[in-house]
């Protein structure tokens, strides 16, 4: 859900979606996805996680040299 601001929410193989203020987005377990601040202020968003017990939230993806 975004709070403010404007997000760009990336997906491997689909085109992005830009949220607004007021807007939400669901993201289904284990899909890789990035978000980054698009608009010309502050960008915030609140989130979600169901998280099976015992894994991590985040699974960091190697970089590239």
């Amino acid at each position: 859900y975004v709070l403010e601001g404007e997000l760009e929410y990336s997906f491997e193989g689909k085109p992005p979606v830009i949220l607004k203020a007021g807007q939400s987005l669901y993201i289904p377990a284990g899909e890789a996805h990035a978000a980054r601040n698009v608009g010309n202020s502050d960008a915030a968003e609140l989130a979600t996680y169901l998280v099976e017990k015992g894994k991590p939230i985040v699974v960091p993806r190697p970089t590239t040299p």
